[in-house]
């Protein structure tokens, strides 16, 4: 039909020159251009309802969701609140409810208080989870509204409160037993299901009551406040529709929120409470697709006004050759025939395009040619751009450890010069948080080392006890500060194991029992089960549910911290226990009683029979071993070197400091003394590595002497080649205690004293 067409407009405009063509030009593209614009206005239009209707109706379905749970919520509620009027025959009524009541708390964890009323409005029974119990008090509650309308045969609903300024309440009311049962609701149900309505990047819900106040929201704050929606209008169109004063006028659709946002709104009423369940989303949003379909209309309009012009341009008969002749070696060019030229002679534009086409076709033939070699390159530049990637991770994790490592050795020596309680405390806060940090940052540290394969087990044996009492010693002082019990029970067996990796395990278990712990205490004990030595660590904490008692072991899952509070760690702890008892043969098993607490258990292989060296006493301690000791510091961090210097000097050492190996050598000689062990940094310039340092030095001072490395790299080459330089290994940031338990080590095993290698260094 189009070539009939263009034929026929070819012969009927032969007769006419240039003025008829730019005439048929303009007429024809303005025709074709108002049918464009009608069409995209309708479809606009129709867009803009259909849009708007769809978004309403959806965010309808969620308020009434939301209304429908919480209204079932509150009648399961008072459900149990009628089964507690169930008493037996011939048992003593009072002591009967009384169980009833503690079977209410349990069956509906909502409920804090049950209180029963007499006849007369005196409390003759109050069952609490935050106070003790309360026995024929005789208090008179007679004039409340609860008791009041309590008394009436619908059960009263009291107004939403705030106990503590913290989460909101409600008091629900029944008559029961000639009397009056009582119930104070904590209503974060309401807030978990509002919280729980999230969809796209600004969609959310809130619930306010009869009067406009806020009572649940996603932003715990505006509820706290007690914020005012009652001036919203589609909080005054809902309320109105309630109480109906609007003729059946819904409040759905476009309005604006708290902050003068223009929203697309919906709301649900929850009718035996008078609360309206509201679910808002930006209206920039919820149009989103609107503006798409018109970025896209105003495409096609563009595009259409382009090939009116076209087809304009078609009616010019001198032009109707050349268009042919290009359309014609487009055609064969999209099929693939690049030698095939086009052969235009109209000394105009046409000529030119043509000409484009055929450089066109000639730059194909080329690029054709060089395809596979450059898809070669590329896939060379990917490879080089991925090794790039992991050398740039590996420095800014480097990079990272370096300044918290001297933040914290800082802060530990501003913390032993600071005296007043004041800013003792909040030297203790700063020093809580870099604390914090710096365990989040060796638990990713952990799992990369895992990923790396650097970490093996050096199996020996050992006493056991030994072990618990480092546990003891490093967390009875945050179990005493939080009011807890901590208690090791002695034990006298040995294990086959590795004692650093069994160490961790036990740390994370206790770490992870006094996160969850708020009242009761920790208890750590052994006991002999065949061939195996069972450790085990009880705690008195919230308890896990036994879907989530596999789950826990997975990395970053955590149970009861959806909002990811970064003090309760990143849930790695028990991942990383779990991955180091894999690698010591063993499986960390969980034993957990919701509300009562947990029992984490670990199994290693007893040793063979105990040794004398195991039973005997433990050997003599050095005195003060940090007293006077000279302490050289390798680093290439002015920083580090200023807070490991500042900390020696605080423990008694006497520190040298040096920029690399060169720069220790030559500080030594000018001294003319010989360390008494080395801190020595992995990484130091001009790619020399501390391992080597180590060995320079144990050329000059001795082989016996004392050293370990500090890295703050975290690749997994790197972390490997620490480990086979056979020197002690510390990664940054490193706790001043951990790293003063280490020098301490260090100087307690070395084989001559320091006055004998000084002797020695004159000699030579």
């Amino acid at each position: 039909m189009f070539e009939l067409w263009f034929r026929g407009s070819m012969r009927l405009l032969q007769p006419f020159g240039g003025r008829l063509y730019r005439k048929y030009v303009v007429y024809f593209a303005a025709l074709i251009g108002a049918v464009i614009l009608a069409g995209a206005a309708s479809d606009l239009y129709s867009s803009y309802h259909k849009t708007r209707d769809t978004t309403v109706a959806l965010h309808r379905e969620k308020a009434a969701a939301a209304a429908i749970r919480i209204e079932q919520f509150i009648h399961e509620i008072e459900q149990h609140i009628g089964w507690t009027n169930l008493l037996s025959r011939g048992a003593e009524p009072l002591a009967q409810r009384h169980i009833e009541f503690i079977k209410l708390l349990r069956q509906a964890p909502a409920i804090t208080d049950a209180v029963w009323l007499d006849g007369s409005g005196r409390e003759q029974l109050r069952v609490s989870r935050l106070a003790m119990d309360r026995l024929r008090s005789g208090m008179d509650f007679s004039l409340t509204p609860a008791f009041r309308g309590g008394k009436s045969q619908a059960p009263y609903r009291g107004p939403v409160y705030f106990r503590e300024g913290t989460e909101p309440y409600m008091t629900l009311a029944l008559a029961a037993g000639g009397g009056v049962t009582l119930v104070e609701v904590n209503l974060k149900f309401v807030w978990d299901v509002i919280s729980s309505i999230r969809f796209g990047q600004t969609g959310h819900a809130y619930v306010v009551d009869a009067n406009g106040q806020l009572i649940s929201h996603p932003d715990i704050s505006l509820v706290l406040k007690k914020t005012d929606m009652a001036s919203l209008p589609q909080v005054q169109r809902a309320r109105a529709v309630a109480e109906g004063r609007a003729d059946g006028v819904p409040a759905d659709g476009e309005s604006h929120d708290i902050t003068g946002r223009a929203v697309i709104a919906a709301d649900a009423p929850i009718a035996p409470l008078g609360w309206i369940v509201f679910v808002e989303q930006d209206a920039h949003e919820a149009f989103a697709p609107l503006y798409a379909s018109m970025k896209r209309t105003a495409a096609l309009m563009l595009l259409g006004l382009l090939l009116a012009l076209g087809a304009s341009a078609l009616l010019a008969r001198r032009m109707v050759r050349p268009i042919q002749a290009l359309q014609l070696g487009a055609a064969r060019l999209g099929a693939g025939e690049l030698g095939q030229r086009i052969e235009v002679h109209s000394h105009d534009e046409l000529e030119a395009l043509a000409t484009e086409f055929n450089d066109m076709a000639q730059r194909l033939r080329e690029s054709y040619a060089g395809l596979e070699q450059k898809v070669a390159e590329r896939t060379e530049e990917l490879v080089a751009a991925n090794r790039a990637k992991s050398r740039f991770l590996a420095a800014a994790s480097h990079d990272l450890r370096q300044p918290m490592h001297a933040l914290g050795l800082f802060v530990t020596q501003l913390n032993n010069r600071i005296k007043d309680p004041e800013n003792r405390h909040l030297t203790g806060r700063i020093d809580a948080a870099v604390t914090a940090l710096q365990g989040l940052l060796d638990a990713l540290l952990d799992v990369s080392r895992l990923d790396a394969g650097v970490v093996n087990a050096n199996l020996s044996d050992f006493r056991i006890e030994t072990l618990l009492e480092r546990i003891e010693t490093a967390f009875v002082p945050e179990a005493t500060d939080r009011n807890l019990h901590f208690r090791v029970k002695r034990c006298r067996l040995a294990a086959h194991s590795d004692p650093v990796l069994l160490e961790r395990i036990l740390i994370n278990l206790v770490a992870n029992a006094l996160r969850y712990t708020e009242a009761g205490g920790i208890l750590i004990g052994c006991r002999r089960r065949g061939n195996m030595v069972r450790i085990e660590v009880w705690d008195t904490g919230v308890g896990i549910v036994p879907e989530h008692q596999q789950a826990i072991f997975q990395e970053f899952y955590q149970v009861g911290n959806p909002e990811r509070d970064r003090t309760k760690g990143l849930g790695l702890g028990l991942s990383i226990a779990a991955r180091l008892a894999r690698l010591l043969g063993g499986r960390i098993d969980v034993q957990s009683t919701p509300g009562r607490g947990s029992v984490f258990a670990v199994e290693v292989p007893k040793a063979a029979q105990l040794q004398d060296d195991l039973r005997a006493s433990p050997s003599p301690v050095l005195h003060e071993p940090l007293r006077d000791a000279l302490v050289l510091v390798v680093d290439d961090d002015t920083l580090v070197r200023e807070a490991l210097a500042g900390l020696m000097e605080q423990w008694g050492c006497r520190a040298v400091t040096a920029a690399s190996g060169e720069q220790a050598l030559s500080t030594l000689a000018g001294t003319g003394q010989s360390p008494d062990a080395v801190l020595c940094d992995y990484r130091l310039p001009a790619g020399e590595v501390g391992g080597a340092v180590i060995r320079q030095l144990r050329e000059r001072y001795g082989s016996a002497l004392p050293a370990a490395l500090i890295t703050g790299d975290t690749a997994p080459e790197r972390l490997r080649e620490a480990k086979e330089s056979g020197v002690p290994l510390l990664h940054k940031p490193v706790q001043p205690a951990r790293l003063r338990a280490l020098l301490e080590h260090l100087l307690s095993t070395r084989t001559i004293s320091s006055a004998e290698r000084r002797t020695t260094t004159n000699r030579v």
